[in-house]
């Protein structure tokens, strides 16, 4: 089992989570579906990434992580 880091922010009433050792998101109207949508969509990732040789795979960076949890 891989273990991810993940940022959770609520944004326009909505919860959005980021993983940042690859940048994927998810989002719902809860916490808890947020970070469901995001495992979702990490296993959705990965697969992809074992089976094509031309997927790009990057943690988020510093400048990203700051705007992504910017509040207005």
């Amino acid at each position: 089992m891989e273990f991810y880091t993940s940022v959770l922010r609520q944004s326009a009433g909505y919860w959005v989570a980021l993983c940042l050792e690859n940048g994927l998101v998810g989002q719902g109207v809860t916490q808890e579906d947020a970070i469901r949508k995001l495992k979702d969509a990490i296993d959705s990732f990965e697969a992809v990434y074992e089976t094509e040789n031309n997927i790009y795979k990057a943690p988020v960076s510093i400048e990203e992580l700051h705007e992504f949890c910017h509040y207005d």
